[in-house]
């Protein structure tokens, strides 16, 4: 068999920088050269200056590009150097239909960077395929997708489009953080450009800080790599390394975090205290269907509300096994506060249009016993079954 005949999990590990060719070395080596000699003043070499092109990083962009089913892969110095990179490829004019409730530095990026270089865009619900249509322009080039979203987890159809961007010659962007590839590949679903902030689920291990991109085409290929060369926001060499370290365990960790997610998802729902769960693995969650359609599970990440802001620090606060941090996809679970935390740059208003209210928490489910975080939460949600909290004192 030939390594794109295997299977994804076997992938993770046998690919084409399974063994290094000069020495035999199971790991892929760690190449610090920043310039490399040449041997011909006329004919340079495969690599010469270590931004635009580096061996560590290259394998690293190798092997994304093959789990995502895509032509070219790249590698950023983190996630929002990849998503601002991609949009780079726009120009003043042009326009941007986006998902509305996407991540707090893409918001960003869109509203403070971009619209200052003339790029115009339109955030809808992207659930809502008639909203899609209504916002597309002469202008539109792009349709900026996370799915599930962050972080109300809505599903959004990629087929779908891709479909329409493909009927407008426009360009299908996807943030593809939340699932991985071993979940969810765009680019077989339409997609030309799938995105991730690989610090989350590829590293894995909340040490390392890095970005991907991978597209479906030769000719975006060249675009895009233009841009990273002429940008400049590559990724270093020892943290390509440990991404491609994290690859190796994503398969495992992300079905186990699942599973597991899943499990607590099902026992907030049903407590008493929590007023709503968001997790496209419910079968009541009003994209469940689709999910399962496009994707091989719903991920390893919940968000749920409380009665209230009050409530939500008492739960908070009551909380020992996870972290409570920015950030998710580790083999710690990592509970957040998007509205101070991953949605901060989002003001107030925004993110109460988009339904990000003060009382919800965002739940990245880690490697730990599930019974164990069960207990966890069942133990500082107890506390919340106080008059003052209940009537928002």
């Amino acid at each position: 068999m030939t390594y794109d005949e295997y299977r994804f999990e076997t992938r993770l590990l046998h690919n084409q920088h399974k063994i290094d060719p000069a020495t035999g070395a199971v790991s892929v080596p760690i190449q610090h050269a920043s310039t490399f000699h040449q041997f011909d003043v006329d004919h340079f070499g495969k690599y010469d200056y270590a931004r635009s092109l580096n061996p560590t990083r290259e394998a690293l962009e190798d092997v994304i590009a093959e789990l995502e089913g895509g032509v070219k892969g790249f590698a950023f110095s983190s996630g929002m150097a990849a998503i601002s990179t991609a949009f780079l490829l726009l120009s003043a004019g042009d326009h941007v239909v986006i998902t509305e409730d996407v991540y707090g530095g893409t918001f960003r990026m869109v509203t403070e960077v971009l619209s200052r270089f003339g790029i115009e865009h339109t955030f809808v619900d992207m659930t809502d395929l008639e909203q899609v249509k209504q916002a597309i322009r002469p202008s539109t080039k792009a349709f900026y997708v996370e799915t599930p979203s962050n972080p109300l987890l809505k599903v959004t159809d990629i087929r779908a489009i891709s479909r329409l961007a493909k009927e407008i010659g426009a360009l299908t962007f996807v943030d593809n953080t939340f699932l991985t590839p071993a979940l969810q590949r765009p680019l077989e679903l339409g997609a030309d450009i799938v995105l991730h902030s690989a610090t989350k689920f590829l590293s894995g291990h909340s040490d390392v800080v890095a970005g991907l991109a991978v597209v479906n085409d030769e000719a975006l290929a060249k675009r895009l790599g233009f841009l990273q060369n002429s940008f400049g926001a590559i990724l270093g060499v020892q943290d390509a390394w440990l991404v491609l370290r994290g690859l190796k365990t994503l398969s495992v960790r992300l079905d186990f975090s699942q599973h597991t997610a899943l499990k607590i998802a099902k026992f907030l729902q049903a407590h008493p205290l929590i007023e709503t769960v968001y997790y496209p693995g419910l079968p009541n969650h009003p994209h469940y269907h689709l999910q399962r359609d496009q994707a091989q599970g719903a991920g390893a990440v919940l968000s749920f509300e409380l009665k209230n802001e009050a409530a939500l620090r008492t739960f908070v606060a009551g909380v020992k096994i996870p972290v409570f941090a920015v950030s998710l996809g580790a083999v710690e679970s990592i509970l957040s506060y998007p509205a101070k935390m991953s949605h901060a740059a989002m003001p107030q208003a925004e993110r109460e249009k988009r339904g990000i209210k003060n009382s919800l928490l965002r739940l990245s489910v880690g490697l730990e016993n599930p019974d164990d975080l069960i207990q966890d939460f069942s133990r500082s949600s107890e506390q919340l079954d106080q008059p003052e909290l209940l009537r928002g004192e």
